[in-house]
């Protein structure tokens, strides 16, 4: 059997439950209670989970922004695209879209003709074409170190047979992913991290909200998930504003200030 490491030739990616859960950042109708100011619906990546936007969330807040930060199953774009729909369904109003990592995936998926969808900001994030996978994307560029950090768990399908999900090991957690976030805190998020199903990184886009919709991008200069040269390619592509950090792939925990103003820049670009 050829190997995980061989067969993914990784080198990508920033979980678990099909109910698309969410974190809410204030009322469930809070787009009607900020005249103004659209909904930021945040999507977290693998290895991740929702309170890894809390820093972001504290600074959208204080500038009257409602947030909702939702709970992303992690199981495949198309799928995790339908339970990030049903949220943006059930909010009323101008929305802003952010993702982080393969949470780019998922809104350029999810942001697809919706017109109360005004623009998507991709966090050290993916921002595939139609039949592109977030593992190609990777391997375009050389850099990710991924694949050696990955530790493979197997799953039962629903129905029947066997899937995988892939973790980052606990004591290189840090080193891949955060390496810029304070050991305590890296050590709180290996031990929360989220697993993502090994197929869901090699599933293809089928569509690309960012076609015809405004998109912004932080460009992380030290990830170790996604090469900077991949985020850079997918960012000049889609005409993104672009904003690059020397910073981690959790750029979001260990620079929220700069994500909540790259968030901002967008809701204000597309107001009205």
């Amino acid at each position: 059997m050829v190997s995980i490491k061989r067969r993914l030739l990784l080198g990508a990616l920033s979980a678990g439950a099909a109910l698309g859960a969410l974190v809410v950042a204030g009322p469930a109708n809070a787009a009607t209670t900020a005249p103004g100011k659209p909904t930021i619906v945040l999507e977290h990546g693998a290895f991740a989970d929702a309170s890894s936007w809390n820093g972001v969330i504290e600074e959208l807040r204080k500038d009257g922004y409602p947030v909702i930060a939702t709970a992303n199953p992690l199981r495949g774009p198309v799928s995790d695209a339908a339970a990030l729909r049903s949220v943006l369904d059930h909010v009323k109003g101008p929305k802003i879209l952010v993702g982080h990592s393969y949470g780019g995936s998922v809104i350029s998926t999810a942001g697809a003709n919706d017109p109360q969808v005004k623009a998507l900001v991709y966090v050290a994030a993916f921002l595939p074409a139609p039949g592109e996978t977030a593992l190609e994307l990777t391997n375009k560029f050389p850099g990710s170190t991924l694949p050696d950090a990955l530790d493979p768990a197997p799953f039962t399908l629903p129905g029947g047979g066997t899937g995988t999900d892939l973790y980052i090991k606990a004591d290189k957690f840090r080193h891949q992913f955060a390496a810029d976030v304070p050991a305590r805190a890296a050590a709180l998020m290996a031990a929360t991290q989220r697993p993502i199903a090994q197929s869901a990184l090699e599933e293809k886009a089928e569509v690309a909200a960012w076609k015809d919709k405004p998109s912004w991008d932080v460009i992380t200069t030290e990830d170790r998930n996604i090469p900077a040269a991949a985020q850079r390619f997918m960012a000049e592509r889609a005409h993104a504003h672009v904003t690059e950090v020397r910073a981690s792939h959790s750029v979001a925990v260990s620079h929220p200030k700069t994500v909540a103003r790259v968030i901002e820049s967008a809701a204000r670009a597309t107001a009205g």
